[in-house]
């Protein structure tokens, strides 16, 4: 228990937490979306995870992290707490709307995002 409360001691950890709870999200989606550096980002990712909070997943040569839902079904109260609290640090509203617009680059595929093309079937 008291891993988790030393993961929750700080603020850019609070912020990663916020976004994970909302998404599963590639390493590079992270970094872009809160504007920290891969190896801060990495070193913050590795305290979550080792606490517990959340896992990983690798996809191709991406990884992934998501809320450990052990942790969630664990710990429903401490949950329910953080995903509500969570929304409430200043800055959310920004790296909630920034994570919106790294989904749409599609960053993390090997597939290029799918682009609707409209053409114009009326040939004169």
């Amino acid at each position: 228990m008291v891993e988790i409360f030393k993961a929750l001691a700080e603020e850019s950890r609070l912020r990663i937490l916020s976004l994970l709870m909302h998404n599963d999200m590639c390493v590079c989606e992270l970094e872009d979306c809160l504007q920290l550096k891969q190896s801060n980002l990495s070193r913050h990712l590795a305290v979550l995870k080792s606490s517990g909070l959340i896992d990983s997943y690798k996809i191709a040569q991406w990884v992934y992290y998501k809320i450990n839902m052990d942790f969630v079904r664990e710990n429903q109260y401490l949950s329910l707490y953080l995903e509500e609290k969570l929304k409430q640090l200043p800055g959310f509203q920004e790296d909630y709307k920034r994570i919106q617009i790294c989904k749409l680059k599609n960053m993390c595929s090997s597939e290029k995002p799918q682009i609707n093309i409209i053409e114009n079937s009326h040939r004169e």
